[in-house]
């Protein structure tokens, strides 16, 4: 029996997990459904994820660059 949490699919889905707990996490997939309904979640999560394009707006830039008393004018695109 297996006591994995989210943060250990999480980690399992990013490859990092050591070799042993990636064997014991395949292995508890392909007999624990609810895990597998679990981490197919978190595989379609991170899909959706991987799609989506999103950026601050130039108003909580400027908010946070007066913050840390850095000219606007400094910030470039490459971050």
């Amino acid at each position: 029996m297996h006591n994995f949490k989210i943060e250990d699919l999480v980690q399992y889905l990013y490859q990092e997990t050591s070799n042993e707990k990636t064997a014991a996490i395949t292995a508890a997939l392909e007999t624990d459904w609810s895990l597998r309904e679990k981490y197919e979640q978190l595989l379609d999560g991170q899909k959706l994820l991987e799609v989506l394009n999103f950026s601050p707006r130039k108003k909580i830039i400027k908010a946070i660059l007066s913050q840390a008393n850095i000219p606007v004018g400094e910030l470039t695109n490459e971050v």
